[in-house]
Parts: C-alpha cells; structure tokens; sequence
C-alpha cells in the first residue's frame, strides 16, 4: 500500500500568478490523507459511524508549483493521541519538496456529536509509520 499520491495540478488550480494558488494544497492534503486512509482502513470503513474531524492545518510553502507539475503527496502519520492524531505530508515535483504540512485530526462519533477514542484499526495501522 502506498502513502504516496500523484496528482495532476488542474488548470482551475492555478491563479492569476500562474502557479497553484495557495488554498488549493488543503485540497491536495485531503485527497491524499483519503487515499492514504482508503489504503490503510479499506474502502469499505464506514464514515458516518467512524468518523474524524479536522481541527487544524499548518503549511509551509517553499516554492511555487505549476500548471504542468506533476504532483507527488506522501502522507505520514507522526503522532496517535486518546482522541486526536497528526498527519504530515509533504508535497514534491520530481525530487524536489515544494510543500510541507501537517493536519491535526480528531475522532469523532457523529451521532453523539463528541470526541472518541481513537480507532483501534486506525492505532493498528499507524503505528508502523511512528518511529
């Protein structure tokens, strides 16, 4: 299973500057943090149950990247808490990184509107990444 997902920049992703406009790389992190889960968890989790919220992004950008880029996003699970746990990614062209970030994410029970405990599956697979 890979952490790592290519994207093809969009030309709708691209501003006035003529690179990827800079909200566009939290969408780039989500479709890779989705992949990245798809692949750890199945395809079959059930969200709506299982769910997770996103409480907070960081990113630092390093240079800019363009229309024809091809993008590369790894996704790496840093830290597991009681209820919350920390994404990285960093973003690259070829070999050179032009992104990093992190999201802090939190395990939530839709239907009791509250925090849970962080999924065992998701403890399970995270903890071969977590050095």
């Amino acid at each position: 299973m890979s952490n790592i997902l290519r994207i093809q920049a969009r030309f709708s992703d691209v501003d006035m500057m003529g690179h990827v406009n800079n909200a566009i790389y939290l969408n780039y992190f989500e479709t890779a943090r989705m992949h990245f889960l798809s692949n750890e968890l199945g395809t079959k989790w059930d969200w709506e149950n299982k769910g997770i919220v996103l409480r907070k992004n960081e990113i630092e950008y390093l240079e800019p990247v363009f229309l024809t880029d091809m993008i590369d996003v790894e996704v790496r699970p840093e830290t597991i808490g009681n209820t919350s746990f920390v994404l990285s990614y960093v973003l690259r062209v070829g070999d050179k990184i032009k992104c990093k970030g992190e999201s802090l994410l939190v395990c939530f029970d839709y239907t009791a509107k509250t925090s849970v405990q962080v999924y065992p599956e998701f403890r399970k697979a995270f903890e071969r990444f977590i050095k």
